[in-house]
């Protein structure tokens, strides 16, 4: 097909086929007021394939292997993917100085075991690698200790993070001895250290694919954060309703500080940390642990000691 010639513009029913289309696909919504930014990626790519026609394009798409072939790339094109390390760091603190040294205790008692961590929704690998730094500051072990997945459905940005090589703009909230400790600078550029890097498992993932979810088995910890304020209500309630299924009693999920459950979801309980508020699905008839209040406040002091 020859290339289009000019800008193209949507119809509104062609609109509505493509966010539709990616909608189901992957739970991305695409409202009027992101209309302009669809329109204008999805444009993008058909330039690279030559494609003439929005209708031309969106046949080809439909035809696609699901999860992969074209439709995926065009996921790669219309995810926005904006993370760095240390982001919302009163969280992270919750989670290492609390949640974790609490989840730990209750492995124990079952039998044992490193606490899994889920980053679903990693971009390129700041989350995930983070806590596994803030983990060793805080004297953890992670390869006795720690299991941490991290997941995203676009494959452009998961190879970014297993490369764990970064510019100037991922560190806007890290301290210059962390970086020190846990990066080496090469051509203006930044790579992780191999000792934070072995410690996470980078898997491709759509979060509406409960089959492919299940494989990650019984959660700990899972952290969604500023991921599904791209989704709309139903895809939202999809999610989390995997993400309950996912928790084992007494597991937390990490939200973005903008994000929440109301009207989402009343199966998980508001829990007011030190540091932080987040969500965990109840014990039920098990009783949660005694506060380990020593051995938080010395993880979190040895976290902020690196600021």
């Amino acid at each position: 097909m020859r290339e289009p010639a000019g800008e193209l513009r949507m119809s509104d029913g062609e609109f509505r086929m493509f966010a539709e289309l990616v909608r189901g696909h992957c739970g991305l919504h695409f409202g009027p007021e992101t209309r302009f930014l669809l329109e204008r990626r999805v444009e993008r790519r058909m330039r690279e394939l030559s494609v003439s026609s929005f209708a031309a394009y969106h046949l080809e798409l439909r035809q696609a292997a699901a999860g992969g072939g074209e439709l995926g790339r065009l996921v790669d094109e219309i995810t926005t993917n904006e993370t760095y390390f240390f982001r919302e760091r009163r969280q992270l603190l919750a989670l290492v100085g609390e949640i974790l040294p609490e989840a730990m205790l209750q492995r124990r008692e079952r039998g044992g075991g490193p606490v899994t961590v889920w980053s679903a929704g990693c971009a390129s690998g700041e989350e995930p690698y983070t806590i596994v730094i803030m983990a060793m500051e805080a004297g953890l072990d992670p390869a006795a200790n720690l299991r941490v997945y991290a997941a995203d459905i676009s494959r452009r940005m998961l190879q970014r993070a297993r490369q764990g090589t970064y510019r100037e703009n991922a560190f806007r909230e890290t301290e210059a001895g962390l970086r020190a400790r846990y990066f080496a600078e090469k051509d203006g550029q930044w790579r992780i250290s191999d000792e934070v890097k072995k410690h996470v498992d980078f898997l491709h993932l759509n979060l509406l694919d409960r089959g492919k979810v299940a494989l990650l088995g019984s959660l700990d910890v899972i952290l969604c954060r500023n991921v599904l304020i791209y989704f709309d209500a139903e895809g939202k309630r999809q999610v989390i309703s995997t993400f309950e299924e996912k928790l084992r009693p007494g597991g937390h999920l990490l939200l973005g500080h903008s994000e929440s459950l109301l009207n989402l979801s009343t199966s998980l309980e508001l829990r007011h940390l030190r540091q932080d508020m987040v969500y965990r699905k109840p014990l039920g008839g098990l009783r949660a642990p005694d506060p380990v209040h020593a051995a938080a406040d010395a993880a979190v002091r040895r976290v902020e000691g690196g600021r």
